[in-house]
C-alpha cells in the first residue's frame, strides 16, 4: 500500500481559514445560517469550521450532526448491516441557509442522502455544500460543492484519507492511498 501526503498540518490550517472567510463573505454574521456536519467523517471537520467561525465572528454559530445511514441508496446492499450514528440537530432549519459539511466528496450519494435526511428538520431556504476534499471526476450524481478545500484527481483504486487532530491524531494530514 502506497501512501502520499496531499496536505499537511500547516497548509490544512490555511485552507480552513480560507474556507471560513469565504463562508463569512456570503453568510455574514451567520444569524440566518447553520452548519450540519454529515456523520461520521464530517463531524470533526464541521466542529473545526464552527470553532474558527466563532473565533472570527465572536458569536455562536449553530451546528448540528446529521446521520444519513438509513437514507443511503446502498443501505440494504451491504453484507453486514450498517450501524447508525447519532443525529443531533437542536434547531429547526426552516427558512435557514444550511451548509452541509463533509470531509471528502466522492460519488455524491452521501450528499443526496443528507439532503433527504435533513428534510425532517424543516425546509431550508438554501443548501450549500462545503467539503475539505473534492475527488474530481468521480460523481455518480450531479452534485458539486460550493466550497472546496482542495481538489484531487485520483483513480478508482485510490482512497483519500483525512486525519484530524480532533480524532486523536498527532497531526492534521490528508493522504492519497493506493489500495492495490
Amino acid at each position: 500500500m502506497e501512501k502520499r501526503l496531499i496536505i499537511g498540518t500547516e497548509r490544512l490550517s490555511i485552507t480552513i481559514d480560507r474556507l471560513c472567510h469565504q463562508l463569512i463573505e456570503l453568510h455574514g454574521d451567520f444569524s440566518n445560517s447553520v452548519i450540519l456536519g454529515i456523520q461520521p467523517r464530517g463531524v470533526s471537520f464541521s466542529e473545526r469550521i464552527q470553532r474558527k467561525l466563532q473565533d472570527i465572528l465572536q458569536k455562536d454559530v449553530k451546528i448540528g450532526y446529521l446521520d444519513v445511514t438509513f437514507f443511503r441508496d446502498d443501505f440494504r446492499r451491504k453484507d453486514n448491516p450498517l450501524k447508525a450514528n447519532a443525529t443531533k440537530v437542536p434547531f429547526l432549519i426552516e427558512d435557514k441557509n444550511v451548509i452541509l459539511v463533509d470531509d471528502v466528496l466522492y460519488t455524491g450519494r452521501t450528499i443526496r442522502a443528507a439532503m433527504d435526511a435533513m428534510t425532517a428538520f424543516g425546509r431550508p431556504r438554501k443548501v450549500e455544500l462545503l467539503v475539505l476534499v473534492d475527488r474530481k471526476y468521480s460523481r455518480d450524481l450531479p452534485i458539486q460543492p460550493n466550497y472546496i478545500g482542495v481538489e484531487v484527481d485520483c483513480l478508482e483504486s485510490e482512497k483519500v484519507l483525512v486525519e484530524l487532530k480532533e480524532e486523536g491524531l498527532k497531526d492534521d494530514n490528508i493522504w492519497l492511498i493506493n489500495k492495490t
